[in-house]
């Protein structure tokens, strides 16, 4: 197709678009009285409208059963979370039984580490990518201390080659067969937060665990965003946030995968907790810990149903709409959102670089745009004229046209906005 930067052809597009009627189920923020254009789902999903009747649900239980809402709610809260199975498995591509939901993203690769993260003698090497996400280098670092090791000598991370933004598969799959028998795990961001590179998850996991090591992903920029088939690429653990790109609400409960193959392993250690016994037996009180089958025997506490409740109601949109419709319009509005960068950047004589992969294989909803010459009053003008994005140091500004409510006028408008803050300074 042939992009045009004009408001009837952005129009058009919307005309054509199947999910485009999914715009009115969400609540947008209003600037000056009107609709903010939205790019930062990948930082905080909106809120559906149908969430409030979520919560509600749980509310008017807790104030009419109290305790007995446990077992007689309209959905009882001692199994709610087995709501999860069949809409998760499908969005991460996974058996209902590998997928459960709890705690928070950090929480949960902590947890998952206690299991998959075992370095003995020799195979003690931690690797991920170079300008991994914060949280995740703190928690290598204070993993690998706990194990008695230097983060200096057990973290390898994989770097860009100089002068390139994204890194190279070839440069993954070397260094893992350099590292080789000192590898005990492969854990990386399936899409990088800065530059929206999406790994190859399928590849890299079986090059990880080809030389002996497990391989887990974090999938916080990922899960609701990619299609990902967990159980077919054989991963051994992943886990993901949900505010995100499933717009769960600020700071909600994490999902996790553990592969089946690794259900009936007994010798693996977990930290164990109550609401991962045996189901039938939990209120028995017992003394000694029974795991439930699946993944949802590495639960600990008993779970956040006034935080799983928005949880729900977005992975039943989901299970409405099917990732490859979310693949296919993410797809085309992210190219038509690159077509319109390219366009303002020849208008305006600028440098617009777009640092995301340009292969649609290699990146998913984000366009990190490096503003060559322009600095933090350009962002402040985007936020001031109702255009909602992110900003990172030096002068990087990450784009999320989110499939679920972001129109293509939206991206036509936000060109000219971007437009009138560069020329009108």
């Amino acid at each position: 197709m042939t992009f045009q930067n004009t408001r009837g052809f952005a129009r058009e597009l919307d005309s054509q678009d199947t999910l485009n009627h999914y715009q009115d189920q969400f609540i947008f923020p209003k600037v000056n009285d009107k609709r903010v254009i939205y790019f930062t789902g990948n930082s905080l999903g909106l809120q559906p409208k149908r969430t409030k009747a979520y919560i509600d649900e749980v509310m008017n239980d807790w104030a009419e059963l109290a305790v007995e809402g446990h077992f007689y709610a309209q959905k009882p809260w001692w199994d709610y979370q087995e709501r999860f199975a069949e809409p998760l498995s499908k969005i991460v591509g996974a058996l209902p039984s590998e997928v459960t939901v709890m705690n928070t993203l950090t929480v949960n690769l902590h947890l998952l580490m206690v299991s998959f993260y075992q370095p003995k003698d020799k195979r003690y090497k931690i690797i991920c990518e170079e300008k991994a996400f914060p949280s995740d280098q703190y928690m290598f670092q204070s993993q690998v201390h706990f194990h008695g090791y230097k983060p200096e000598e057990a973290i390898v991370e994989i770097k860009r080659r100089d002068g390139e933004h994204n890194i190279r598969l070839e440069d993954v799959l070397a260094k893992i067969e350099e590292v080789g028998e000192e590898l005990a795990l492969v854990l990386i961001g399936g899409v990088n937060y800065y530059t929206g590179q999406v790994f190859d998850i399928k590849t890299i996991t079986a090059a990880g665990q080809k030389v002996g090591a497990k391989v887990g992903w974090d999938l916080a920029h990922a899960a609701g965003n990619i299609k990902l088939e967990l159980h077919d690429w054989n991963v051994d653990f992943a886990a993901w946030c949900s505010y995100k790109y499933m717009n769960s609400g600020p700071g909600n409960a994490s999902g996790c995968f553990v592969h089946e193959k690794h259900h009936n392993d007994a010798a693996l250690p977990r930290f164990a907790g109550w609401w991962g016994h045996n189901k039938e037996r939990r209120f028995k009180m017992e003394p000694t810990f029974d795991p439930v089958h699946g993944a949802g025997g590495w639960q600990i506490s008993n779970l956040p149903v006034l935080s799983l409740a928005p949880y729900l109601a977005s992975v039943e949109m989901f299970a409405e709409v099917g990732m490859d419709s979310l693949i296919t319009k993410r797809d085309h509005i992210t190219s038509y959102l690159e077509f319109i960068l390219h366009e303002i950047d020849k208008e305006v004589k600028g440098n617009f670089e777009v640092i995301t992969p340009s292969n649609p294989l290699e990146r998913a909803s984000q366009l990190s745009v490096f503003l060559h010459g322009e600095g933090r009053s350009l962002f402040d003008y985007l936020m001031k004229n109702g255009v909602i994005t992110d900003w990172r140091e030096p002068n990087v500004i990450r784009l999320a046209p989110v499939p679920l409510y972001c129109s293509y006028e939206d991206m036509y408008d936000f060109g000219q906005i971007l437009k009138q803050g560069i020329l009108g300074k």
